[in-house]
């Protein structure tokens, strides 16, 4: 397989972003979310109209993996303390930075570009003066759990996680850089 170019993402790559996640966001939820509720988080989190929101927010980072050309998977940190008491309790590193968005494409799964990406994410976040870096992650979602484990997360406690009108319950990892 291709070794992907991970590149910070502008706002000219919004569109490609937006059908990205659209593509992708669905493999995190666990099985039997409606579908309703996906697209609905989707239209509300995640459009183009979000995406270009995110891209020009300065406490917002979206790196975006590229294989040939296309945009194949996509992380977004966003720095600063985070505003969920139950994450806020959980963490214990500071300045830390969260790390909101992790995704790529299935075909490319088992093919490197999620540990590649993950690597160029941390160095952003290391860059950007981060101590730690947390994420929620849907706890039935085995296969990204191992993936974060593998990268150097633990679980430090958990929280809740809205799809659309379904409540979802998410562990909290974190990892110290």
């Amino acid at each position: 397989m291709t070794e992907p170019r991970i590149v910070t993402a502008s706002p000219d790559d919004t569109a490609r972003i937006a059908r990205l996640a659209g593509l992708t966001f669905a493999l995190a939820c666990p099985p039997g979310t409606a579908s309703s509720a996906i697209e609905q988080f989707i239209e509300e989190n995640l459009s183009e109209e979000c995406f270009d929101r995110y891209l020009r927010d300065p406490a917002r980072q979206l790196l975006v993996a590229d294989v040939k050309g296309t945009a194949v998977g996509y992380t977004m940190l966003v720095f600063g303390d985070p505003a969920d008491e139950d994450v806020a309790t959980a963490i214990s590193l500071r300045p830390a930075v969260e790390l909101s968005k992790v995704y790529v494409l299935e075909t490319h799964h088992g093919g490197g570009v999620a540990a590649t990406l993950m690597a160029s994410t941390l160095d952003a976040a290391r860059d950007r003066g981060a101590s730690g870096v947390w994420l929620g992650v849907n706890q039935q979602n085995q296969r990204a759990i191992r993936f974060y484990t593998k990268s150097g997360f633990r679980i430090v406690g958990s929280k809740t996680f809205f799809v659309g009108p379904e409540k979802q319950s998410d562990h909290v990892l974190e990892r110290r850089l």
